[in-house]
Protein backbone atom coordinates (compact mmCIF):
# COMPACT_ATOMS: atom_id res chain seq x y z
CA UNK A 1 0.00 0.00 0.00
CA UNK A 2 1.53 3.29 -0.87
CA UNK A 3 1.89 5.24 2.37
CA UNK A 4 1.70 9.03 0.55
CA UNK A 5 -1.96 8.01 0.45
CA UNK A 6 -2.87 6.68 3.16
CA UNK A 7 -3.99 9.14 5.18
CA UNK A 8 -6.54 11.77 3.73
CA UNK A 9 -5.42 14.96 1.90
CA UNK A 10 -5.88 18.52 3.91
CA UNK A 11 -6.69 21.48 1.55
CA UNK A 12 -6.37 25.08 2.42
CA UNK A 13 -8.69 26.35 4.75
CA UNK A 14 -9.36 29.56 2.85
CA UNK A 15 -8.13 31.92 0.15
CA UNK A 16 -6.26 33.90 3.44
CA UNK A 17 -4.98 30.51 4.27
CA UNK A 18 -3.77 30.02 0.63
CA UNK A 19 -2.13 33.65 0.52
CA UNK A 20 -0.58 33.20 3.75
CA UNK A 21 1.37 30.11 3.03
CA UNK A 22 2.67 30.81 0.04
CA UNK A 23 4.49 33.76 0.83
CA UNK A 24 6.16 31.08 3.48
CA UNK A 25 6.78 29.27 1.00
CA UNK A 26 8.68 32.07 -0.64
CA UNK A 27 10.18 34.08 1.88
CA UNK A 28 12.07 30.21 3.11
CA UNK A 29 13.12 29.48 -0.65
CA UNK A 30 16.47 31.14 -0.84
CA UNK A 31 18.08 29.73 -3.79
CA UNK A 32 16.31 26.95 -4.28
CA UNK A 33 12.47 26.21 -3.57
CA UNK A 34 11.75 23.03 -4.73
CA UNK A 35 13.60 21.53 -1.19
CA UNK A 36 11.04 23.88 0.73
CA UNK A 37 8.32 23.32 -1.23
CA UNK A 38 8.17 19.49 -1.48
CA UNK A 39 8.62 19.53 2.53
CA UNK A 40 5.68 22.36 2.83
CA UNK A 41 2.99 20.89 0.74
CA UNK A 42 3.24 16.79 0.58
CA UNK A 43 4.86 16.44 3.92
CA UNK A 44 3.66 19.09 6.43
CA UNK A 45 0.67 20.24 5.12
CA UNK A 46 -0.57 17.35 3.02
CA UNK A 47 -2.43 19.49 0.42
CA UNK A 48 -1.23 16.97 -2.52
CA UNK A 49 0.24 13.20 -2.06
CA UNK A 50 4.25 12.76 -3.14
CA UNK A 51 3.21 11.48 -6.38
CA UNK A 52 0.97 14.54 -7.47
CA UNK A 53 3.54 16.58 -6.73
CA UNK A 54 5.58 15.20 -9.01
CA UNK A 55 3.31 15.19 -11.58
CA UNK A 56 2.47 19.19 -10.93
CA UNK A 57 6.06 20.08 -11.03
CA UNK A 58 6.46 18.40 -13.95
CA UNK A 59 3.97 20.36 -15.42
CA UNK A 60 5.29 23.59 -14.01
CA UNK A 61 8.72 22.95 -15.14
CA UNK A 62 7.59 22.48 -18.58
CA UNK A 63 5.40 25.74 -18.40
CA UNK A 64 6.93 29.16 -19.46
CA UNK A 65 8.00 31.22 -16.13
CA UNK A 66 9.46 30.27 -12.92
CA UNK A 67 8.37 26.45 -12.27
CA UNK A 68 7.35 27.35 -8.78
CA UNK A 69 4.87 30.08 -9.73
CA UNK A 70 3.13 28.08 -11.67
CA UNK A 71 2.67 25.49 -9.26
CA UNK A 72 1.66 27.84 -6.76
CA UNK A 73 -1.23 28.97 -9.92
CA UNK A 74 -2.24 25.46 -10.23
CA UNK A 75 -2.90 24.61 -6.60
CA UNK A 76 -4.52 28.04 -6.13
CA UNK A 77 -7.15 27.52 -8.73
CA UNK A 78 -7.60 23.74 -8.23
CA UNK A 79 -8.80 24.61 -4.79
CA UNK A 80 -10.72 27.76 -5.34
CA UNK A 81 -10.74 28.89 -9.04
CA UNK A 82 -9.34 32.27 -10.30
CA UNK A 83 -9.44 33.87 -7.11
CA UNK A 84 -7.50 30.97 -5.46
CA UNK A 85 -4.68 31.15 -8.21
CA UNK A 86 -4.37 35.00 -7.92
CA UNK A 87 -3.85 34.39 -4.16
CA UNK A 88 -1.71 32.04 -4.63
CA UNK A 89 0.62 33.90 -6.86
CA UNK A 90 0.54 37.05 -4.74
CA UNK A 91 1.80 35.27 -2.08
CA UNK A 92 4.84 34.11 -4.15
CA UNK A 93 5.71 37.40 -4.99
CA UNK A 94 4.74 39.94 -2.73
CA UNK A 95 6.64 39.51 0.36
CA UNK A 96 9.99 38.74 -1.46
CA UNK A 97 9.40 41.08 -3.98
CA UNK A 98 10.51 43.64 -0.69
CA UNK A 99 13.32 41.19 0.53
CA UNK A 100 14.93 41.41 -3.17
CA UNK A 101 14.71 44.90 -3.30
CA UNK A 102 15.99 45.54 0.31
CA UNK A 103 18.80 43.21 -0.28
CA UNK A 104 19.70 44.68 -4.12
CA UNK A 105 19.98 48.08 -2.32
CA UNK A 106 22.54 46.92 0.19
CA UNK A 107 24.29 44.71 -1.90
CA UNK A 108 25.06 47.35 -4.56
CA UNK A 109 27.46 48.71 -2.37
CA UNK A 110 29.74 45.23 -1.85
CA UNK A 111 28.56 43.47 -4.83
CA UNK A 112 32.07 43.75 -6.22
CA UNK A 113 34.08 42.51 -3.17
CA UNK A 114 35.92 38.92 -3.16
CA UNK A 115 33.61 38.24 0.11
CA UNK A 116 30.53 38.83 -2.12
CA UNK A 117 31.35 37.11 -4.56
CA UNK A 118 32.64 34.05 -2.80
CA UNK A 119 29.38 34.26 -0.63
CA UNK A 120 27.77 33.66 -3.81
CA UNK A 121 29.29 30.78 -4.85
CA UNK A 122 28.57 29.30 -1.52
CA UNK A 123 24.91 29.32 -1.63
CA UNK A 124 24.86 28.50 -5.08
CA UNK A 125 26.71 25.30 -3.95
CA UNK A 126 23.98 24.87 -1.19
CA UNK A 127 21.24 25.52 -3.31
CA UNK A 128 22.40 22.77 -5.58
CA UNK A 129 23.03 20.53 -2.89
CA UNK A 130 18.81 20.83 -1.92
CA UNK A 131 17.48 20.73 -5.60
CA UNK A 132 19.46 17.75 -5.74
CA UNK A 133 18.39 16.47 -2.04
CA UNK A 134 14.61 16.72 -2.76
CA UNK A 135 14.82 14.56 -6.69
CA UNK A 136 16.50 11.81 -4.91
CA UNK A 137 14.22 12.19 -2.06
CA UNK A 138 10.90 11.97 -5.01
CA UNK A 139 12.92 9.35 -6.82
CA UNK A 140 10.81 6.54 -5.14
CA UNK A 141 7.09 8.61 -6.29
CA UNK A 142 8.55 7.24 -9.84
CA UNK A 143 7.59 3.36 -8.53
CA UNK A 144 3.95 4.44 -9.14
CA UNK A 145 4.45 5.75 -12.58
CA UNK A 146 3.03 4.50 -15.54
CA UNK A 147 6.26 4.40 -17.78
CA UNK A 148 7.88 2.04 -14.71
CA UNK A 149 11.21 3.16 -12.84
CA UNK A 150 13.76 1.83 -15.56
CA UNK A 151 12.18 4.19 -18.00
CA UNK A 152 12.06 7.14 -15.82
CA UNK A 153 15.06 6.60 -14.87
CA UNK A 154 16.64 6.27 -18.07
CA UNK A 155 15.19 9.33 -19.07
CA UNK A 156 16.80 11.40 -16.33
CA UNK A 157 19.88 10.26 -17.31
CA UNK A 158 19.58 11.10 -21.23
CA UNK A 159 18.33 14.42 -20.10
CA UNK A 160 21.17 15.07 -17.51
CA UNK A 161 24.09 13.91 -20.52
CA UNK A 162 22.20 16.03 -23.24
CA UNK A 163 22.27 19.31 -20.87
CA UNK A 164 24.85 19.04 -18.54
CA UNK A 165 27.55 16.84 -20.82
CA UNK A 166 26.43 17.85 -24.26
CA UNK A 167 25.27 21.18 -23.76
CA UNK A 168 22.19 20.94 -25.95
CA UNK A 169 19.51 23.55 -26.28
CA UNK A 170 17.42 22.89 -22.98
CA UNK A 171 14.26 23.29 -25.87
CA UNK A 172 15.44 20.74 -27.71
CA UNK A 173 15.96 18.71 -25.06
CA UNK A 174 12.41 18.96 -23.83
CA UNK A 175 10.69 18.85 -27.35
CA UNK A 176 13.25 15.23 -27.83
CA UNK A 177 13.24 13.67 -24.35
CA UNK A 178 10.25 15.13 -23.10
CA UNK A 179 8.31 14.62 -26.60
CA UNK A 180 9.34 10.80 -26.49
CA UNK A 181 8.77 10.11 -22.84
CA UNK A 182 5.21 11.72 -23.55
CA UNK A 183 5.00 9.53 -26.77
CA UNK A 184 5.96 6.66 -24.14
CA UNK A 185 3.62 7.29 -21.35
CA UNK A 186 0.48 7.91 -23.71
CA UNK A 187 1.11 4.53 -25.10
CA UNK A 188 1.63 2.71 -21.95
CA UNK A 189 -1.81 4.26 -20.36
CA UNK A 190 -3.61 3.12 -23.82
CA UNK A 191 -2.24 -0.44 -23.83
CA UNK A 192 -5.16 -2.42 -21.61
CA UNK A 193 -3.49 -3.62 -18.28
CA UNK A 194 -2.22 -6.90 -18.63
CA UNK A 195 -4.15 -9.01 -15.77
CA UNK A 196 -1.84 -11.19 -13.63
CA UNK A 197 -3.97 -12.76 -11.50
Amino acid sequence: MNTTTALPLNRPADIADLFWSFTWLALQGFGGVLAVVQRELVEKKRWMTRDQFVEDWAVAQIMPGPNVVNLSLMIGGRYFGLPGALAALGGMLAAPLVVVLVIAVLFSGVADTPVAQGALRGMGAVAAGLITATGLKLMGALVNNVMGMAACTGLAALTFVSVAVLRWPLAWVLLGVGGAACGWAWMRLASPPSDTA
